[in-house]
C-alpha cells in the first residue's frame, strides 16, 4: 500500500512506494534542528529533544502528483545537504546528497503524518537514533541497530548504482544529474542566524 505525502496547505501531493522498503529514524544534528528553524517551524518538525523524524528511502520510491512548482531547496553551505520543502507553506519534504548518483532520500515526518495509514504502520518502528550528542536532553543511542540498518541502506543505494535506476530520482534531472530548482545557499549571516536558534 502507498503512503500519502502532502505538503500542509496541501499544493504539493504524491506517495511513498513500496513504503515497507524505507526506514524510520529520528536524527537529533544541529543542521537538522537548524533546518527547522530556517522555516520557521521548529515546534511541528523537532521533537521535544530536538529531533527531527526521518523515512529514509530510495527517491525512486517517491512520487509527486500535483504542486511540483511549489517544491524549493536550500543548503546550509556550499557542500551540505539539499534540503527540500515547500515555497507554499514551508513544509519540509526531505534531505538529498548533492549527487545524485548517491539514491536517497531522508523524508521528513511533517509531509508523511497525520494521514491514514500511520508512519507505524507503513514504516514500522524507528530502527535509527542518530547524532544523540545534539540532543536537547538524555535520548538513548542505538549503535548496533543503527549499524544494521545503515547496512541495509547503503546496500540499496550500491545496487541502484549498478542498476542505473539511480536516475529514477524526482528531485533531479534525469539528463544532467542537476537539482531541478536551483538550491538556495545560505549566507554567513543567515546560517548565523539559524544555528544561533539551536
Amino acid at each position: 500500500m502507498n503512503h500519502p505525502l502532502q505538503c500542509q496547505c496541501g499544493t504539493l501531493k504524491g506517495y511513498v512506494s513500496p513504503p515497507d522498503m524505507a526506514n524510520r529514524g529520528v536524527c537529533y544534528c544541529k543542521d537538522c534542528q537548524a533546518f527547522a528553524h530556517f522555516l520557521e517551524r521548529p515546534d511541528a518538525v523537532l521533537d521535544e529533544f530536538g529531533g527531527t523524524e526521518i523515512i529514509a528511502t530510495l527517491p525512486r520510491h517517491v512520487h509527486f502528483t500535483q504542486g511540483l512548482e511549489a517544491l524549493v531547496c536550500m543548503s546550509l553551505s556550499d557542500h551540505g545537504l539539499l534540503r527540500w520543502y515547500t515555497s507554499c507553506c514551508n513544509t519540509p519534504i526531505g534531505n538529498t546528497p548533492r549527487d545524485f548518483k548517491t539514491s536517497y532520500v531522508g523524508l521528513l515526518h511533517s509531509c508523511l503524518a497525520n494521514r491514514a495509514p500511520s508512519l507505524q504502520d507503513s514504516f514500522g518502528p524507528v530502527r535509527m537514533v542518530l547524532q544523540t550528542k545534539s540532543a536537547k536532553g538524555q535520548v538513548k543511542s542505538t549503535p548496533i541497530s543503527n549499524f544494521v540498518t545503515m547496512l541495509k541502506i547503503m546496500k540499496s543505494v550500491i545496487a541502484t548504482r549498478i542498476s542505473g535506476s539511480y536516475k529514477r530520482n524526482p528531485f533531479f534531472v534525469e539528463d544532467s544529474g542537476t537539482p531541478i530548482k536551483q538550491p538556495r545557499i545560505l549566507t554567513k549571516a543567515e546560517r548565523t542566524r539559524v544555528t544561533s536558534a539551536v
